[in-house]
């Protein structure tokens, strides 16, 4: 999906202030009500914005140990059940295909690195998980972002 400057300022303004309404989103960009309300629509019907949810942080939550594991599976049918098993498991963040020495790279957290042992067998517990390789993470460099991503899709304005 194509978006514009006006796309790209609401979303900067949406990253900034997640609570802002339709009314002062307008207010603060210049244009109508209606627009921004046309504009978010159509954002969130194309998937730009996949939800508008808070964003939780884990540690927070009391799961400040954050770590990657990569899975070798069983080749074949075993992928849907490695998806249902992982999905079961609450400390499992996000799981993605891969390519390369693995077949899945999983986030997880855990409350310590004792806890995180007991995560990782639980994901390894998985009938179709043959091997699994961890790391943890010791510090966040940059954080899961969006905004400059967001400005690289706008196409540059006509000469």
């Amino acid at each position: 999906m194509n978006i514009d400057q006006l796309d790209a300022a609401l979303l900067d303004l949406l990253h900034a202030e997640p609570k802002v309404g339709v009314l002062e989103a307008s207010r603060r960009l210049g244009v109508a009500r209606g627009t921004i309300q046309a504009r978010l629509d159509r954002l969130e019907r194309t998937g730009v914005i996949t939800s508008s949810a808070p964003t939780l942080d884990p540690e927070a939550l009391g799961f400040p140990v954050v770590a990657f594991a990569t899975l070798e599976i069983a080749q074949g049918n075993g992928h849907a059940a490695v998806v249902e098993h992982l999905t079961a498991i609450p400390e499992v963040l996000e799981a993605h295909t891969i390519t390369g020495a693995g077949d899945v790279l999983v986030r997880v957290v855990a409350r310590t690195h004792a806890d995180l042992q007991r995560v990782i067998n639980s994901i390894v517990d998985g009938h179709n998980v043959l091997r699994s390789s961890t790391v943890i993470a010791t510090q966040t460099q940059i954080a899961l972002r969006h905004d400059q991503l967001v400005r690289a899709a706008v196409p540059p304005p006509r000469a």
